[in-house]
């Protein structure tokens, strides 16, 4: 239970208007919620005090909120307060003012980084939203209140007051949270349009969260996902990170085709799943999601580049094929194709180099670990990117993609001593037998 009672509160949050913004929010005492400060970073309670010390308001604020009360552990911590930037940013000495758009605070302790922002008004309608209703200018401080109500869904504008311990609800997020709902705050049309990511967000909500998208919220998904062509794609970018390593991407991936919205983030690929004749891309690119999310459960690290390289892997395959039957040989063909694939992608979602540099390695090795004679695959061994090519050899083996006989091998090699690797290699290729050499007869000397 989030909360030690039910709280019955008329849902507000379909409809932004005056009359809403009149209302009294729902105050929730501490002994009738369920988060207690040992729950909360010691970090983010320095800050909390901080401000409240020097006469500021304070509040934690959107996920981690939402998070505590659903019984799960937050991933970062931000706090809502009513002191402007330049006021945070005098108060903390390790502490950096950043954004343009709208000045944020990063306070510093060691690697850990509490966010806090100042209340924010929803944006004018003439002079912050463009044409096609989107969001330009977001920059105008607020109250408390205006703050709850701009936010995107009920269940992110819940605060939680280190003055008395209290959570605050205007928007009907408590309600929500209670029947396993996410919920747009305000008209769903009007928000997505402002900001057409706030469809992303949802989509990843549902799958971190396993709550249900609320009906409206939910329907406007595939009537507006053509709308994502508009954002920058290096903040697409950002958002893919979100959804594809939260720990439940398999699932998160699932719900973006539902909706109709990974063709707008992987078209090429979206293309080819829609006409696929055989079942390998859609169950490689499966697996290769489970496998990131049980890496990421158990803490071990990952790569947005190896994800990359599965979500790309069929357009690359097409591609490869296109430029081996112009007669290329087979790495310069796969580079061409590594080339055009990629080239095409970060149009709509920017790839940092770094990333797409170890993709392009992790394709070039499903080659090179088809080449195992001589001291090749002594070699292949001491390549930085041998265990990110082995690991997509073992996906593509499991997916009945590349030979299981060439995944075993690799697997039996690597871990085989000195004289066993030597054994297995000579017996990929028996030697050839030897020609005996024709002995030369000794020239004879005739007698006088």
């Amino acid at each position: 239970m989030l909360l030690t009672k039910m709280f019955n509160r008329p849902n507000s949050a379909s409809n932004l208007s005056s009359e809403d913004l009149m209302d009294e929010p729902l105050i929730i005492p501490r002994p009738e919620h369920t988060i207690s400060r040992k729950q909360i970073s010691s970090h983010a309670l320095k800050v909390l005090y901080g401000l409240k010390d020097a006469g500021y308001e304070a509040y934690l604020v959107g996920g981690c909120v939402r998070d505590l009360l659903l019984g799960h552990i937050p991933k970062d911590f931000d706090v809502a307060t009513d002191a402007s930037p330049e006021q945070v940013h005098s108060l903390f000495r390790k502490s950096r003012l950043i954004g343009r758009r709208f000045k944020l605070v990063h306070v510093g302790f060691g690697r850990d980084v509490i966010e806090v922002a100042t209340f924010r008004a929803p944006p004018e309608q003439e002079q912050h939203v463009d044409g096609q209703g989107r969001i330009v200018r977001d920059n105008v401080f607020g109250t408390l209140q205006q703050d709850a109500w701009r936010r995107d869904f009920t269940v992110n504008a819940l605060y939680y007051n280190i003055k008395d311990f209290s959570i605050v609800d205007y928007t009907g997020g408590i309600a929500d949270l209670q029947e396993g709902k996410i919920r747009l705050i305000g008209d769903v049309e009007t928000r997505y349009r402002e900001d057409p990511v706030r469809m992303l967000r949802a989509i990843r909500f549902v799958g971190k969260l396993g709550l249900k998208l609320d009906g409206d919220t939910e329907r406007f998904i595939p009537k507006l996902a053509s709308l994502l062509d508009d954002i920058p794609a290096a903040r697409l970018f950002d958002e893919v990170l979100k959804l594809y390593l939260s720990g439940n991407a398999a699932v998160t991936n699932e719900l973006l085709g539902h909706y109709g919205v990974f063709d707008y983030l992987f078209p090429e690929t979206g293309k080819l799943l829609h006409s696929e004749v055989d079942h390998f891309p859609r169950t490689l690119i499966t697996k290769a999601l489970e496998n990131t999310d049980t890496r990421i459960n158990i803490a071990k690290p990952v790569t947005p580049a190896f994800l990359i390289a599965a979500l790309l892997w069929e357009p690359l395959r097409q591609r490869w094929q296109h430029y081996q039957n112009k007669k290329l040989p087979p790495i310069p063909a796969l580079q061409a194709a590594a080339t055009d694939v990629i080239s095409e992608q970060v149009k709509r979602i920017a790839v940092p180099k770094r990333f797409t540099i170890v993709t392009r390695d992790i394709w070039t090795m499903q080659i090179r670990l088809t080449q195992r004679n001589g001291k090749r695959a002594f070699r292949l061994l001491e390549h930085p990117k041998f265990r990110a090519g082995y690991d997509f050899l073992l996906l593509r083996a499991e997916t009945g993609e590349a030979p299981t006989e060439l995944a075993e091998w690799w697997t039996v090699f690597q871990f085989a001593s000195t004289e066993d690797k030597q054994k297995m290699v000579n017996e990929l290729s028996p030697a050839a037998p030897r020609k005996r050499r024709r002995r030369r007869r000794k020239p004879t000397t005739k007698k006088d």
